[in-house]
């Protein structure tokens, strides 16, 4: 058998399979990276400022965590983000929702709830000026029974709050900066209790 093998076997086929794993690795994570990229391009389309990872009081004396808080022409949306791959099923009445996918199933709670809590934790803090929410779902997800009333994709975030005219807009965003201030001093001053 070691005469029809040649001597060097294990050198000639490793290389060019350790090679197609680092490729399907690279591959994975640049396709992580530009949903996340694509996202990003699209809250700087829609916005004239954000915050990310932000922590504000809540009314019961506790904090809530806001994926994203975007300042846009509108007033303020909150943005958060579930990366999931597959047929979501949920409703606006639904406690659970089901994504399944090729290779698994899941389930996890209606996050429009949670979303209610932010912005009424938000319009706590911000009473003169409009607070929306959206939960966007990016590329692998698709509702087949139809999209509870808060969810969108990343387009939809577009169409719904982008501005056509940012220099005409810019009158509405010197309206809201004050309270756009004071939700940052908020979100400074608790994460200095951390």
């Amino acid at each position: 058998m070691n005469e029809i093998l040649p001597t060097n076997f294990s050198s000639v086929y490793l290389w060019p399979l350790l090679l197609i794993v680092v490729l399907l690795i690279w591959l994975i994570v640049r396709g992580r990276t530009s949903q996340s990229r694509s996202l990003t391009k699209v809250l700087d389309s829609i916005s004239f400022d954000r915050i990310e990872a932000l922590i504000i009081p809540n009314a019961d004396e506790g904090e809530i965590q806001i994926d994203y808080l975007v300042l846009t022409a509108q007033g303020l949306l909150i943005v958060d983000v579930k990366d999931v791959n597959g047929a979501v099923f949920g409703s606006d009445k639904m406690q659970d929702w089901t994504v399944i996918s090729d290779d698994h199933r899941y389930t996890f709670n209606n996050p429009q709830p949670a979303l209610y809590d932010r912005i009424a934790a938000v319009r706590q803090i911000v009473r003169q000026v409009p607070v929306a929410g959206r939960i966007v779902f990016l590329d692998g997800a698709e509702f087949t029974k139809g999209t509870p009333g808060l969810v969108c994709d990343i387009d939809e975030l577009i169409e719904e709050f982008g501005e056509k005219n940012k220099a005409a807009a810019k009158f509405k965003i010197e309206a809201f900066m004050p309270h756009w201030e004071l939700i940052q001093a908020r979100a400074k001053s608790s994460d200095a209790q951390f």
